[in-house]
């Protein structure tokens, strides 16, 4: 068998998708070498939906390697060329609007700027209150940008929040592939 592709599976602080992004990390596992980066709220910060230790815990076992939680230690995705796609996922309006704008100082936004400088695909997972309000903007220019992709999104509770998106998180592994091959797959799922 040939060997697995190096897939970066990157950790913003939506902790309502960690159970849902943490069951696609397990599918993922198995297609690919797989690096995990934690921004550092969300390898930090307890919340209502779950301890930070135990997060990590289970990312460790789910990729046999300890997640990458420093800027210090995401800067060498570039120059050593560790990574052959990255997947942000759940990435949050705090991250992309870093992103759209070129602010690295989150271990994730490290790690995006470095792997992004070797002219490899970016792959992002929306999950944020203000998709269709102030991030739409930010939304709107990494999916201008080269090199950038996204999973399939859409509203999770139209009546409730109603400029909130959330990816399809099921949909990440044809994303990525469809992202190897230089293609958008379909961004926007009702």
């Amino acid at each position: 068998m040939p060997d697995k592709k190096r897939l970066g599976f990157a950790l913003c602080g939506s902790f309502c998708t960690f159970k849902k992004v943490l069951s696609e990390m397990e599918k993922l596992s198995e297609i690919y070498d797989i690096t995990p980066i934690m921004s550092e709220g969300a390898a930090s910060i307890d919340s209502r939906f779950g301890k930070a230790e135990d997060f990590r815990k289970r990312i460790t076992e789910i990729c046999g390697k300890e997640p990458i939680t420093t800027i210090a230690g995401a800067e060498p995705i570039g120059p050593k060329a560790l990574l052959d796609v990255l997947l942000i996922e759940p990435c949050t309006g705090n991250t992309l609007g870093k992103l759209a704008n070129g602010i690295t100082d989150t271990a994730v936004t490290m790690a995006a700027k470095a792997h992004l400088r070797n002219g490899r695909p970016l792959v992002i997972a929306v999950s944020t209150n203000d998709a269709l309000g102030a991030s739409a903007r930010n939304i709107g220019t990494l999916m201008n940008a080269k090199n950038v992709y996204f999973v399939p999104m859409g509203q999770d509770f139209p009546e409730g929040k109603p400029a909130s998106m959330v990816a399809h998180f099921e949909k990440s592994a044809e994303a990525i592939e469809s992202a190897l091959s230089g293609k958008q797959f379909q961004p926007f799922f009702c």
